[in-house]
């Protein structure tokens, strides 16, 4: 069935909020077996809303509209739903005596405009609204069908799963199954190449590649008449990915690359410490984001300073003096400093140009070094980043460090 997407609210067309509800929507709507044809966003306008539709209905069986459904005069889409789709709108009991219960919960007044929201289209399938106060609901007209739920993400995922999901499972005519592989060492194009008679010969799987910051994917999808043959014939593909970039491959789930790391030091109780210069922490941040981490990670030391360096990893002044703090030298001397400080089985440092300003033409910004130490061994990896910025320049550098250990211990 084709699909659209219709996010109503005049705020995220001026920025105010990040429409994440569309990319949920499609991740899940695309593993129903429904295809996503379009995004729309409009404000909370009725003439703009029916055009619209009307252009959607055009080439789509299926709209979902995201927000407009609360009490205030700016909250249109029900209404005009109702409209479009030739329905009424009429006073459901049931759904004032929910909305009487909320606000008990809440100790909150419930004022006048609220009861607004215990109208329903007549022929609408309610979905109730466990953390709201606007029910969402479905209504068909003439083979042409429309889902509206809530705006904020919360509501609108909890409401598409206990009720949506149901609803559409029971009109999908097929079912689509998909996993991204993620790759860190190859560049998209490297990938493609590999692909090539892959992607070249594909009807079903289909294979594409995906470029991100750091990292490349691949995206197999399968869609067939049953969850069961679709999964067979996309493992049945990875299989033949995994023969020709394997060795890039860290995980066939989507899983971010610090939350297959952290695993595998969960794993294999292997205890981390870092020593960060040049990101400042971001190391830390992004590994003590995964729960349970504290079982293995230990400590975090910004040592951003010479003077840092010396006193808290003991890295020698000559080191410091004649090779500079952004070296291989340093970096090997404070994973190993880090080592005798935390006593932990791998200790990793980095040290480098973040930018934007501090870079030469011998060590220009987007150069670090990354040391690691291990089984009593030190290793140093040497990274260059393309210079597009002080934030970019110390994730790329973040991620190779956790790669780096990922690799190691793997």
């Amino acid at each position: 069935m084709k699909t659209a997407i219709l996010s109503v609210g005049t705020e995220i067309l001026m920025g105010q909020i990040v429409n994440t509800n569309a990319v949920y929507l499609s991740q899940e709507l695309n593993a129903l077996g429904f295809d996503v044809m379009y995004h729309h966003t409009v404000g909370d306008n009725t003439a703009r809303l029916k055009e619209t539709m009307d252009l959607l209905f055009h080439d789509c069986d299926l709209i979902i509209t995201t927000g407009g459904l609360g009490p205030t005069q700016d909250d249109l889409t029900k209404e005009t739903v109702c409209s479009y789709m030739e329905d009424e709108l009429i006073f459901d009991e049931v759904q004032m005596k929910e909305l009487e219960e909320a606000f008990k919960r809440y100790r909150s007044p419930m004022t006048e405009n609220n009861i607004k929201q215990a109208y329903l289209p007549s022929r609408a399938v309610k979905f109730s609204n466990p953390h709201g106060t606007a029910p969402g609901f479905a209504l068909e007209n003439k083979g042409k069908y429309i889902i509206c739920l809530p705006g904020p993400p919360r509501e609108m995922k909890e409401m598409f799963n206990l009720h949506a999901r149901p609803y559409l499972e029971e009109k999908a005519d097929a079912k689509i199954v998909y996993k991204l592989i993620r790759t860190m060492g190859i560049g998209e194009s490297q990938l493609e190449t590999q692909l090539l008679d892959l992607i070249d010969g594909q009807t079903d799987p289909t294979l594409a590649t995906y470029a991100k910051e750091g990292e490349s994917y691949v995206r197999v999808a399968s869609k067939r008449e049953t969850k069961e043959e679709a999964t067979a014939a996309v493992e049945d593909m990875i299989k033949k990915v995994r023969d020709r970039i394997g060795e890039f491959i860290y995980s066939e789930d989507n899983e971010d690359l610090w939350t297959v790391t952290g695993r595998l030091l969960l794993e294999k109780g292997l205890t981390l410490s870092a020593a960060e210069s040049c990101t400042g922490g971001l190391f830390a941040k992004t590994m003590t984001d995964i729960p349970g981490i504290s079982e293995v990670f230990d400590r975090s030391l910004v040592t951003y300073s010479n003077k840092a360096k010396m006193e808290e990893l003991g890295v020698k002044a000559e080191t410091l003096e004649k090779y500079g703090a952004v070296s291989e030298e340093t970096a090997r001397e404070m994973a190993e400093g880090l080592e005798r400080v935390s006593g932990s089985d791998i200790c990793i440092s980095v040290t480098g140009v973040a930018g934007p300003g501090g870079g030469t033409d011998e060590k220009p910004v987007g150069l670090s070094y990354i040391g690691l130490r291990y089984k009593g061994e030190t290793k140093c990896k040497e990274v260059r980043t393309r210079d597009v910025g002080r934030a970019f320049n110390r994730n790329r550098t973040m991620l190779n460090m956790i790669n780096m250990i990922y690799r190691e211990i793997k």
